[in-house]
């Protein structure tokens, strides 16, 4: 896969310590959409939202919040996990209403403080709760009123629910606010004993049944169910593929170059996240270097979009400079340009928003030093 050479218009922002590029139509295949792409990186902390201006350039707004990994969205709610704590952030703006170019302004609202527990995917649950992959306790868990999680589901072979990451469950697929698949590194309930099985350990469990419905996987995670297929990506071999339940075959449907982790769906397409391989023995020695080195090219930092009538790379958005890794990206259909809230500057004080006569009421620049 060739790589087209940037114009000025493809490289349309850049931060401190790093530059977006992107492929030639991929501005314009995101405005067709009508809708914005939401990432994390807990390589570099910031959560980033992509979308489209007024003017037709591309925006780029991140906030930086510490190790931030899993990610849940819609268009009026937010749910993004950090090192120590779940956040909830939700849109302040009213119908119709802008903040500039923008047309969502995700405010945090609530957090609550988990621990250290290693939190990757999250789902909306039935009643809009977050359900969360807590993996440093190798279980599915939600939020608690008191306590730092409330466990809801272990695989069948782990025996005691520990901070040990036995397993290295990661993903979480739900169908209808309700955990459906899971994925996980290996079958091991030791400390940390995923890590001797990164090749071909890798297992799809079905969450309803306690089944493992597929095995032999490398380093598995995103499991996700759309248009009736259960999606996964391979990431230790690089591939985009499906499940196939009677047997639980994994049928490969696009390479992309990188270690990928980050799964949304939107009509046709598939968005993948893609990081850059480290150098440390966790993620180094697999088949993805081989894959690497047989197409003479070298894993790449962003994100994906994949035709998957075709299994056809169409479009990429590549990070460079410092940002090295994603985790997770989700799609915000109906949301063209979105902004949020961070605590790194003042403007968080001045925004307050109430309900008065059943409308909601914003009032910014409120706050004084």
């Amino acid at each position: 896969m060739k790589r087209p050479v940037p114009t000025p218009a493809q490289t349309p922002a850049r931060g401190p310590g790093f530059e977006v590029t992107g492929s030639r139509h991929f501005l314009d295949w995101l405005d067709s959409l009508a809708a914005s792409l939401v990432a994390t990186t807990y390589h570099s902390n910031r959560l980033f939202l992509f979308g489209v201006k007024p003017d037709g350039r591309l925006s780029v707004f991140q906030r930086m919040f510490e190790r931030a990994m899993g990610l849940a969205a819609r268009p009026e709610r937010l749910y993004v996990a950090t090192r120590y704590q779940l956040w909830q952030f939700d849109d302040v703006l009213r119908s119709g209403e802008s903040e500039g170019p923008h047309d969502r302004l995700y405010k945090p609202h609530l957090a609550w403080t988990t621990g250290d527990i290693d939190v990757h995917d999250i789902v909306f649950g039935t009643d809009g709760e977050p359900i969360f992959v807590n993996t440093l306790f190798s279980c599915l868990a939600t939020v608690d009123e008191r306590h730092s999680f409330r466990s809801l589901w272990k695989p069948p072979f782990i025996s005691q629910i520990a901070p040990e990451d036995r397993c290295h469950l990661n993903g979480l697929a739900a169908e209808n606010g309700k955990p459906r698949f899971v994925t996980a590194v290996a079958r091991t309930d030791v400390a940390a004993g995923w890590r001797e099985h990164r090749d071909d350990g890798g297992v799809v469990i079905d969450v309803d049944s306690n089944e493992i419905v597929a095995t032999g996987l490398s380093m598995p995670h995103s499991p996700r169910l759309h248009d009736g297929r259960l999606w996964v990506l391979n990431s230790g071999t690089g591939e985009l593929g499906t499940i196939d339940l009677d047997d639980g075959r994994f049928e490969p449907v696009c390479f992309c170059p990188g270690y990928l982790r980050g799964l949304a769906f939107h009509g046709g397409y598939a968005v993948v996240g893609m990081s850059k391989c480290r150098e440390e023995r966790t993620f180094s020695g697999l088949a993805l270097d081989d894959r690497l080195r047989e197409k003479g090219t070298e894993a790449r930092s962003g994100l994906a979009v994949i035709e998957l009538s075709t299994g056809s790379f169409l479009h990429w958005l590549e990070l460079g400079g410092e940002m090295r890794e994603l985790y997770d990206v989700q799609v915000l259909p109906g949301v063209r340009c979105p902004s949020a809230l961070g605590h790194s500057n003042k403007q968080i004080w001045g925004v307050v928003t109430h309900e008065e006569d059943g409308r909601v009421v914003r009032h910014t620049g409120i706050a004084k030093d």
